[in-house]
């Protein structure tokens, strides 16, 4: 039978670049370059909340780790360690050995050590923190939007919970369209090249984790301003876009959520360089509106005609 510490042995003890001790002791030792500041997220992902029970165990090692990169990506700070907490029902080697090879993937790709963590036995439920640096003083945050940034978003928004709602019955989508969309959902891409990119050049910045409307509410609630943004300038994808006369898709794109894009804001002045920087790094970057004095969310069609919001975004308790 495997043991707890034959589980840590086995699958998740690596060797690391920028750490003093790893795993193996009572703590981590690591040291920050000095002028940075430590950037800290933690996320959870429940089996049967976050994902389905019988998900791909290696897509689902990289999503666990995905979803806080994109965290330290929406602060511009660049990620170095992470801690790991699983509880298990059992302890499957084939399945926690996916598990492993998919989360080191993502580590591997973006230098991420992995230097702790805890295993229990329960329902199936993992946790983890990630740590980054950013230099000190520079890190984007909610509470910097100022009236006359403009409103930027990267990628394409609403595949991923499009996908969901195909998966749960509450839309049809054609064999085709769904293998389109299903990437966005079990594997998304952290940007955080373009958040270290926006350093110095965004005013605020947020990951869009679940839903726009719902992540920008939270920029413009921390910066004390209000926004404007036009439902025909949010990029979408081919497949979603023959779909938004339906109610359900439009919902995909303004509140779906799990797109782990980065909506932020910047000065007009500055919309050339942001436009090169989405060029340099290869990243599609979208303007989809303007921050204005005052308070609230105004969201026109192409008419230039206030839309009326409905769902927002996700929420664990609503």
């Amino acid at each position: 039978m495997l043991s707890e510490f034959d589980l840590i042995r086995r699958f998740f003890t690596h060797s690391t670049t920028h750490t003093a001790l790893g795993v193996g002791d009572d703590a981590a030792l690591m040291a920050l370059t000095p002028g940075m500041m430590l950037a800290v997220s933690t996320d959870m992902l429940v089996a049967g909340r976050h994902f389905f029970a019988d998900a791909d165990p290696r897509l689902l090692g990289r999503k666990a780790l995905a979803v806080n990169l994109s965290d330290l990506a929406a602060m511009g700070a660049t990620p170095r360690w992470a801690t790991l907490s699983l509880a298990l029902p059992q302890a499957d080697e084939a399945w926690i050995a996916a598990f492993a090879a998919g989360f080191f993937e993502m580590a591997e790709h973006f230098s991420v050590d992995l230097v702790g963590g805890d295993t229990t036995g329960g329902p199936l439920n993992l946790s983890v923190t990630i740590m980054g640096e950013v230099p000190a003083g520079m890190a984007l945050r909610r509470s910097g939007a100022r009236a006359g940034d403009d409103i930027w978003v990267s990628g394409k928004l609403g595949d991923a919970a499009l996908a969901l709602a195909h998966l749960q019955g509450r839309l049809v989508l054609s064999e085709q369209d769904a293998a389109r969309c299903l990437p966005a959902l079990h594997d998304p891409t952290p940007r955080v090249a373009l958040g270290e990119a926006l350093l110095g050049y965004a005013h605020s910045a947020i990951d869009i984790s679940d839903g726009l409307l719902a992540d920008l509410g939270h920029i413009l609630e921390c910066s004390g301003v209000a926004a404007q943004i036009e439902f025909a300038a949010v990029p979408v994808s081919a497949t979603l876009r023959s779909q938004l006369s339906s109610e359900a898709a439009r919902g995909c794109v303004l509140a779906g959520g799990d797109d782990y894009e980065l909506c932020f804001t910047a000065p007009a002045a500055r919309h050339e360089e942001i436009a090169a920087i989405g060029q340099r790094l290869g990243v599609p970057l979208t303007r989809i509106g303007a921050i204005l004095a005052g308070n609230g969310l105004q969201l026109l069609n192409q008419s230039g005609k206030e839309m009326t919001i409905g769902k927002t975004g996700f929420d664990h308790f609503a």
